[in-house]
């Protein structure tokens, strides 16, 4: 299995100002980015093998090179939902970047608790892992890619 890099260290709360005031003062994140109520619907997602409708709002910001990530469920069962329940708010995945989530998850013999395809084309996929509650498996193509790029420069 090749070496991955975390491009994005991620933390699912209820709370995204006092998360988002936390992580500035901890990680120096300058500006945030939100997108307050991103719907993964049961024809794009699954979680734990079924479909899965639910709403999160998302935050993003970067420290140097690495983007945080914010997830705040709204509504639905998901993997943050479940996660809040189990653990309240915290640390809650890094992700990896990867050319095909499919061959990504069979390299590493896994199948997601999660899987889904955001609008925009970005493709992911939550598995277990050790030292940290999930790994996220994720393909960004080119048109997400460039709105990182701007959160990104919105950092400098």
């Amino acid at each position: 299995m090749p070496a991955q890099t975390p491009v994005q260290i991620a933390w699912v709360t209820r709370d995204l100002d006092a998360t988002e005031t936390v992580l500035t003062t901890l990680l120096g994140a300058k500006k945030w980015i939100r997108m307050p109520e991103v719907h993964f619907g049961p024809d794009a997602c699954t979680f734990r093998g079924r479909p899965a409708d639910f709403v999160a709002a998302i935050s993003l910001s970067y420290a140097g090179d690495t983007q945080l990530e914010i997830i705040a469920p709204l509504t639905g069962d998901s993997i943050y939902t479940e996660f809040l329940d189990r653990a309240g708010p915290g640390l809650h995945h890094v992700c990896v970047e990867v050319d095909d989530v499919d061959a990504a998850l069979a390299e590493r013999g896994a199948e997601a608790v999660q899987r889904g395809v955001m609008p925009g084309g970005m493709e992911f996929a939550y598995i277990e892992a050790p030292g940290v509650p999930y790994l996220e498996i994720a393909y960004v193509p080119e048109e997400i890619r460039a709105f990182f790029d701007y959160i990104k420069q919105e950092q400098q």
